[in-house]
This record gives structure tokens, C-alpha cells and sequence, in this order.
């Protein structure tokens, strides 16, 4: 049985990753450019940014795949159902309005729209949350009316899909977090026995991955609407039909952990504009990789503080839904000490290896010898190591020019 879970993990991973270049040409050809207009872009030039359909096509193929091949051998591992095809209609609408608003800028309100509509559409076919924990039962857990069990079902389903949109602020956060997540909710629906969940998982873990290569810090495209909303509506279904439809008193705790990272972000982020009497909706450089950012730290490093923090949540989620509460309870603190610790010092490393750097070329002798060919080479080798400095031209990007650049 393990086996079909690779097959779909690394089949899902080779669609994604071959898929990618083409993604980047259709973005190109399409206008789906990403141009930094305002200080909340992190990057300094145009960036394709339909990246996302590469990641949904990896997932559909390894989906569709492993469908037929365990339908041929009449495995009952995994059965496409009702819940199943209006999953994959939410899929369909999710994609095509975040292709057209990669391609064209669709407002948020239009948007909320769709998600809605996709969110009904699955809570309608049969998933939905249909308890919660409740600790002054005697079972720990109560029936929702069904009214509030679909209301319930598609605020969670849309603001998981925001939650996951708002943190694709660096370059390979949501992706790397959202493979995080996946990883995390595969481990979680074998420990639950939920083999047909697992084999979702795996494919949306292998998706994401796949892409990772091609956004990771310098990002060469980026996942767009299209992937980020994706990645977050499928995470949103599949806690669902996952953990939260299960009648453990424990199962509201572990999606929360899992996708703990995007919710605390989106939660805070509502919360600020709020108080700041700003409109929800409208965004801001406030999120939590814009502070880490703030703090001093570089790109990378800001991005892997967020990959650890998700990896927590996510390994503790795991030990929930295998060991108990004071398992995890005792993992969060064993860690968080660690973490806390690291990324307070790890401004300071990058600070220290910049000012070592700079003293180089002014100890070297080679600097002020006549020969300047190896003052020139050293000088090369300094200036290339140094990260991020572009020139004045990539300050002001040209769309056009980018744009036939990467068509020839």
C-alpha cells in the first residue's frame, strides 16, 4: 500500500517540476507579470507569476492517475465519491478565476464571490464540519445544527484560502509552508487510517515541492493567485474530510495546528487593520515575513524561521493524533525554546559575516598592487558573493523589454 503513496508523492512532484518552465512561457505570452509597484514587493524586477498552474496540474495528474489505476486493480484504497467530484469542481472554479486574476487584477470582493461559491459547492456534496469539541460533554464533543455546520464549513474552507494567499509574500513561503502542512496532514490521516486522504496529501505535498525549485529565494516565477489560492482551498477541504469530520474530542486542535502559521498571520493581519480602522481587505506591509524582514534578517533566513515554525506546528499536530496532549505539550516547549532562541541570534550572524566581508578587500594587499589582475578577480569574487545587489536598471524595470527578453 506505501507504494501507491510514492507513486502519487513523486508523480505529482515530476508533472509540477516539468511543468514549470511551461508555466513561466504561458505567463509571459498571457501578461501575467508581476511588476513591483510598492514597498511591500520584495522583488526588484518583473516576475512571471502563473506558476500556479503548474502546481494544480501536477496535482490533477497524479489525482486522476492514481483514480484509475486503483478503479483497474479494484483496490478500495481510494473510490472518487459525490465529496470527491465537488471537491474537484471547487478546483475547477478556484483555478480559472486566480489564472484571471493573475492575467487581469480581479478585485477582492469578485473574488470572495467565487471562493464562496467553491466553498458551497463542497460543503453541499457532503463535507462538512459536522462537530466540535466541547469539554463540558460528556463525550467531548457536540453536534452542529446544520445551518451552522455549513456556515461553519465554508468560512472555514474561504478563510483557509486567504490564509495561505496572504503569507505568498516571499519568495517560497507558501509553497514550502503549504508542503509542510500537506506532509503533515498525510502522516496525520495514516496514523487516523484515512488512506484515501493520504493518497490527496501526498499528491498536493509532491505538487508543491515540485514547484519549490523554480520559487525558492531568487524566485524565477511566482505561484500567483492561481497556486496560493489553490494550495489553500485544497488544504481547507482536506482538514476537513481528514480530521475534522472525525468524532475525536482532539479534532478540531490538529487543523489548527497544522495550518497554524496562515491563521495566526491572517488573524493578526485582520485584527491590525481593524485597529487601524483600514479596510480588511486592503494590503499592507505588516505581515509576519515583512517583520522578520524589519528585524534584519535576510530573505532566506526569514523564510526558513517561517518553515521551522510550520514544521513545529505541523510535527506536533502529528504527536496529537498519536500520543496525546501532554505529548505535544511537552514537544511546543522543548522546541519553541530552541527556535526562539535562533531566530533572535540569527540577525546578529548575518550582520557579523557582512561586516567581515567588507573588511576583506581593504586588508587585502592585492587591492593597491599594480598588477591589477588579481585585484580585479579578487575584487570579482568579493562582489559576487555579496547577495542581492542589483543594478540601477532592475531598479526601474521595463515590461516591456522583460517581457521580450523572455519570449526570445
Amino acid at each position: 500500500m506505501i507504494y501507491e503513496y510514492f507513486i502519487s508523492f513523486i508523480l505529482s512532484f515530476i508533472v509540477a517540476f516539468s511543468a514549470t518552465p511551461i508555466a513561466k512561457k504561458v505567463a509571459f505570452k498571457w501578461g501575467a507579470i508581476d511588476v513591483p509597484r510598492d514597498n511591500r514587493r520584495m522583488h526588484k524586477k518583473p516576475i512571471a507569476r502563473l506558476g500556479g498552474l503548474a502546481i494544480v496540474s501536477g496535482f490533477l495528474v497524479a489525482i486522476l492517475f492514481t483514480s484509475v489505476s486503483l478503479y483497474i486493480s479494484a483496490s478500495s484504497a481510494f473510490k472518487p465519491n459525490f465529496q470527491f467530484i465537488g471537491f474537484l469542481v471547487g478546483v475547477l472554479i478556484i483555478t480559472v478565476i486566480g489564472i484571471i486574476d493573475d492575467i487581469k487584477q480581479v478585485r477582492a470582493r469578485y473574488k470572495l464571490v467565487f471562493q464562496i461559491t467553491a466553498a458551497c459547492i463542497v460543503a453541499f456534496t457532503g463535507t462538512r464540519i459536522g462537530f466540535v469539541t466541547n469539554p463540558f460533554s460528556s463525550i467531548g464533543i457536540s453536534e452542529l445544527n446544520p445551518v451552522i455546520s455549513y456556515g461553519i464549513t465554508i468560512l472555514w474552507i474561504v478563510g483557509i484560502t486567504n490564509a495561505v494567499n496572504l503569507i505568498d509574500g516571499l519568495d517560497g513561503l507558501a509553497a514550502g509552508v503549504s508542503s509542510i502542512a500537506s506532509l503533515s496532514l498525510f502522516f496525520i490521516s495514516i496514523i487516523l487510517e484515512r488512506w484515501d486522504i493520504a493518497i490527496v496529501t501526498a499528491a498536493l505535498a509532491g505538487s508543491a515541492l515540485g514547484f519549490l525549485p523554480y520559487n525558492f529565494n531568487p524566485a524565477k516565477i511566482f505561484m500567483g493567485d492561481t497556486g496560493s489560492n489553490f494550495l489553500g482551498f485544497a488544504l481547507g477541504v482536506i482538514s476537513i474530510q481528514g480530521t475534522l469530520k472525525s468524532y475525536a474530542a482532539i479534532a478540531i486542535a490538529i487543523p489548527l495546528l497544522v495550518l497554524g502559521l496562515p491563521l495566526f498571520d491572517t488573524s493578526f493581519a485582520i485584527i491590525r487593520r481593524i485597529i487601524n480602522k483600514k479596510p480588511i481587505m486592503e494590503p499592507d506591509r505588516g505581515h509576519l515575513h515583512h517583520r522578520l524582514i524589519d528585524m534584519g534578517l535576510s530573505h532566506r533566513q526569514s523564510v526558513v524561521v517561517m518553515y521551522t515554525v510550520s514544521a513545529t506546528l505541523g510535527l506536533c499536530a502529528i504527536v496529537l493524533a498519536d500520543k496525546g496532549v501532554l505529548s505535544a505539550i511537552i514537544l511546543v516547549l522543548a522546541i519553541s525554546v530552541f527556535v526562539i532562541a535562533g531566530a533572535r541570534y540569527m540577525s546578529e550572524i548575518t550582520t557579523r559575516d557582512d561586516e567581515e566581508l567588507e573588511e576583506v578587500p581593504e586588508n587585502d594587499p592585492a587591492k593597491n598592487s599594480n598588477d591589477s589582475g588579481d585585484g580585479d578577480a579578487m575584487n570579482e569574487g568579493i562582489s559576487s558573493s555579496k547577495e542581492e545587489a542589483p543594478s540601477s536598471e532592475e531598479d526601474t524595470p521595463s515590461v516591456p523589454k522583460d517581457i521580450s527578453s523572455e519570449l526570445s
